[in-house]
């Protein structure tokens, strides 16, 4: 063979070789795969392990579902999980991976606030829709820096002037309390925003702080901060934060003779909780959540019986949400027949009145679920549905 022969036979060789590899590449993809892949930036380890192992069941529940009645737009949905071990800076590489390696149509965004705050800008740089299932600040879908719309966040979860207006009202109306006492975590967004919003209501109904402490996540000795409040005499503390350090709060309040109702918010919502505080020291205690298992609504009762089925245990409100947010996405796809996350983003802002295991969804201008809240007893180590209080 001549070399400009060789040469014309080796290009015609390398341009099919490159056509192929272009081809493989669409068949990982979306465009020209039999698969629509999501992406789910969850806490698979770390201190929120819990709320990211439910996160992630709910969602595969959800997946798998839909698959077996023949997934959407012709295609099977797959999940592509990524650890964010907990920490915001690990949920922004987290986001990136997901949207510039694994290439997915839609996220679901971590469980913390200050997570999905800290891959906020992935989502909006590579124009990719993320929702998180119960992060609940103001500033997850609001940038407090311009006030403007994060226009690729969303949420399935009321948000904190709701959960925590309805935790004040409750502490005033059903428990009669005149006077609470407040113990934040100083490092979450969530604890933070929650507090405040109590604050403003129970002042509001005419009841008085006498009692403002603080402490960081990690934390583990609480006596001195405790002992403080105690000598304040509230009739209700009010401890909006994750499980690990409320368990440990309640349980050492307990042991200095504080028997005064606590409430809290949806981060007490781990079977971890009776583990950490004990369940006696949790009697007389109660937190705002998004939906109860013992809700008697058709909705709730079929999505337990499938959740106990595939994993043996009672689903929380991690995994109803995660499988909410899966599903609210799923139902924007079909109304936007197609996978392009910008028409997905476009379409899931219309959601309106979907009919999700947790209530019925509206999303705002501000891309905020309304829905209502359920107020959740502890009586001996296990959650009692108390209440469900509408927007």
């Amino acid at each position: 063979m001549k070399l400009r022969q060789w040469k014309k036979a080796a290009s015609l060789v390398i341009a099919s070789v490159m056509a192929t590899a272009m081809l493989a590449g669409c068949g990982s993809g979306q465009s020209g795969s039999d698969t629509i892949r999501l992406g789910a930036n969850l806490e698979m380890t770390g201190g929120n392990a819990t709320f990211g192992g439910s996160a992630a069941n709910g969602a595969k529940l959800a997946i798998k579902e839909v698959n077996s009645k023949g997934g959407v737009l012709g295609k099977q949905l797959s999940l592509v999980i990524a650890d964010n071990r907990s920490e915001a800076s690990e949920a922004a590489n987290a986001m990136q991976k997901l949207a510039t390696q694994d290439k997915v149509s839609a996220i679901i965004a971590p469980i913390a606030s200050s997570s999905v705050i800290a891959g906020a800008q992935v989502n909006q740089d590579n124009k990719i829709l993320a929702i998180s299932p119960t992060a609940s600040n103001p500033k997850v879908t609001v940038d407090p820096a311009t006030g403007k719309v994060r226009d690729f966040i969303f949420r399935a979860a009321f948000i904190d002037p709701f959960q925590g207006s309805v935790m004040a009202n409750f502490a005033a109306k059903s428990l009669q309390a005149k006077t609470a006492a407040l113990y934040i975590d100083n490092s979450s967004d969530y604890a933070k925003g929650l507090g405040l919003f109590f604050k403003e209501t129970f002042v509001k109904n005419g009841g008085v702080i006498v009692s403002e402490e603080g402490y960081l996540q990690k934390d583990t000795d609480f006596k001195a901060t405790l002992t403080k409040i105690k000598s304040k005499n509230p009739d209700v503390i009010f401890a909006p934060g994750y499980y690990q350090e409320v368990g440990m709060i309640i349980k050492q309040s307990r042991e200095l003779g504080i028997t005064v109702p606590f409430l809290g918010g949806d981060g007490w919502d781990s079977a971890k909780l009776p583990e950490i505080a004990g369940a006696q020291a949790l009697n007389n205690s109660f937190f705002s959540n998004h939906y109860s298992p013992d809700d008697n609504s058709a909705a709730v009762k079929s999505f337990v019986e499938a959740y106990k089925k595939e994993y043996g245990q009672t689903p929380d409100a991690f995994a109803a949400l995660s499988y909410d947010a899966t599903m609210m996405i799923i139902e924007a796809m079909k109304r936007a027949n197609s996978a392009d996350p910008v028409k997905v983003k476009d379409e899931l802002s219309k959601t309106k009145d979907y009919a999700a295991v947790s209530g019925q969804i509206t999303l705002n201008a501000t891309h905020d679920a309304v829905k209502s809240a359920v107020i959740v007893e502890m009586k001996d180590g296990k959650q009692t549905f108390r209440e469900k209080v509408n927007p």
